[in-house]
């Protein structure tokens, strides 16, 4: 976040005939139109086709947007953001926590109707209100280069939901990213409880109740997403839904044609509302939502029938190894599930085995991380999952630690991937960038982390544990499902200078 102080407008001639001041009927476009009659004429442009004429087009529209904002700002009576005028060409813009209110935001809707640089607008946490939200969505409906919206934490409440909802009902923007979610709460508070005690931490952790949204406003804002195709991703995580607000999230799915991901984290589902939002997505975050084992139970029922869910987060929701068993038992029959998150539940290693053997009874699993980080295993659990990855070899268990490993152990455990890589690259004489492309089917220099695991582990010519093709992937991933095998060579790199100062290298 740029800190630096609000700059003040410059300061021009009034011209002699002041233009009327605007009522709060009009509408942003009114306002443009108006900042556009008392700027300065600019001398005619005599037609060229110089790089340096074409340098002076792009500076004057550049200059014409800052005047605009600057005469915008003046109408709305505010003092404009320096951050703004600094950063309009760029593609991000980052104007959280700013205090813009809604007529500051107004004035920077009015700047951006022909903005088209900025493809990411970040508002959250400015006292938006209704005009500030109203002002945004008029802006969107004229420029087509904006294409993810960040209003989180603006306390927008039944009002802005209605707003949002005609708005979404028109699919007229190019918007496929919306948020509208809350502030994140004291993550080192929470990670302090242990077991069935985090729930109780969770409990007593301070955050923001987002937009204020309700069930009221869930009902209005799914009956505008039935319809709407248009956005991919959105975000109502920190809010105030209940199970009636999941059972209209729900219903939408079945109509909705376009969203792929869903974060409803934070909110207060039980077990209706859990079991109706599983239906349509292939991504839902349900994290911290307190549906406990029945909750559980409901969805080990759903999971057994999904055929589209492939990232499912439900961490922090008091679900025991009585819940985890009910899961379990539809994680054998799934067959679209990849990754499955459940961090912070108090659960122990009776049922982290409990799910890896429902992997293993599934041959149609796709099944590649199960997130129980907080849980401890035994060398007895690492046998057994040896077992699953010899069937299911793209799947990676994150579990915290290994109780009672030797040290013998625990140093083969933590040998070095990539020296081992390089000494057969070495002995073989190619390079290590040849060995990962030998990986790949098509040779290309990227592939999906469920195919480098599955292929790395089936491969005869270096043989490395679990842990160490974790390490590689950690070290090889450029996106959350991609590893780049450009990266090998820095890795190697940093790995070899880590042998000339006699340490090793973790990047």
């Amino acid at each position: 976040m740029d800190n630096d102080e609000p700059l003040e407008p410059e300061t021009k001639d009034e011209p002699e005939t002041k233009p009327t001041s605007q009522n709060s009927d009009e509408t942003l476009y009114c306002e443009a139109e108006a900042s556009v009659a008392v700027e300065k004429e600019k001398p005619a442009r005599e037609s060229s086709e110089t790089d340096l004429e074409i340098e002076d087009t792009e500076k004057f529209f550049t200059t014409r947007q800052n005047e605009l904002y600057l005469e915008a700002c003046r109408l709305m009576s505010v003092v404009p953001v320096s951050y703004f005028l600094r950063n309009m060409e760029e593609s991000y813009m980052n104007l959280n926590h700013h205090g813009l209110g809604p007529n500051g935001t107004k004035a920077i809707a009015i700047a951006l109707v022909s903005n088209t640089s900025v493809v990411t607008l970040e508002l959250a946490d400015n006292g938006l209100m209704e005009e500030g939200i109203l002002s945004l969505l008029e802006m969107l409906q004229e420029n087509y280069y904006l294409q993810e919206l960040n209003v989180s934490d603006n306390d927008l409440g039944f009002k802005g939901a209605k707003i949002i909802s005609e708005f979404l009902q028109r699919n007229t923007s190019s918007l496929w990213n919306l948020q509208l979610s809350g502030e994140e709460p004291d993550r080192a508070r929470i990670q302090e409880g242990k077991g069935a005690l985090v729930w109780k931490a969770l409990q007593t952790t301070p955050f923001t109740a987002g937009n204020n949204f309700r069930d009221e406003s869930a009902e209005l804002l799914c009956q505008a997403l039935a319809a709407n195709y248009q956005i991919k991703t959105l975000d109502l995580s920190h809010n105030q839904f209940s199970d009636k607000g999941g059972e209209y999230m729900g219903q939408m799915l079945a109509l909705n044609v376009g969203l792929q991901s869903l974060d409803l984290s934070w909110n207060h589902f039980y077990i209706r509302g859990a079991v109706a939002l599983c239906n349509g997505l292939r991504k839902l975050d349900l994290s911290m939502n307190g549906f406990g084992n029945e909750g559980a139970t409901a969805l080990g029922e759903v999971l057994r029938l999904n055929s589209s869910l492939v990232y499912l987060d439900i961490s922090i929701n008091d679900i025991s190894n009585e819940g985890i068993s009910k899961i379990s038992k539809g994680l054998e029959f799934n067959e679209s599930l990849k990754v499955l998150k459940l961090f912070l539940n108090p659960m122990s290693m009776d049922g982290a085995v409990l799910l890896i053997l429902s992997i293993k009874r599934n041959p149609k699993s796709k099944m590649e991380e199960i997130d129980i980080s907080n849980v401890l295993v035994s060398e007895q659990f690492l046998k057994i999952l040896d077992g699953v990855c010899a069937i299911h070899p793209q799947l990676d268990v994150v579990y915290k630690a290994v109780q009672g490993l030797s040290a013998k152990k625990t140093v083969l455990l933590w040998a070095n991937p990539m020296k081992l890589i390089q000494s057969y690259a070495d002995q073989h004489k190619i390079t290590v960038l040849d060995f990962f492309k030998s990986l790949s089917p098509d040779g290309k220099m990227t592939m999906p982390v469920g195919n480098f695991r599955k292929a790395i582990i089936l491969q005869d010519k270096v043989p490395l544990n679990l842990y160490q093709v974790r390490e590689l992937v950690k070290k090889l991933s450029d996106k959350p499902d991609t590893v780049n095998f450009r990266a090998s060579a820095s890795t190697m790199c940093c790995w070899l200078w880590g042998q000339v100062l006699g340490t090793w290298c973790h990047s």
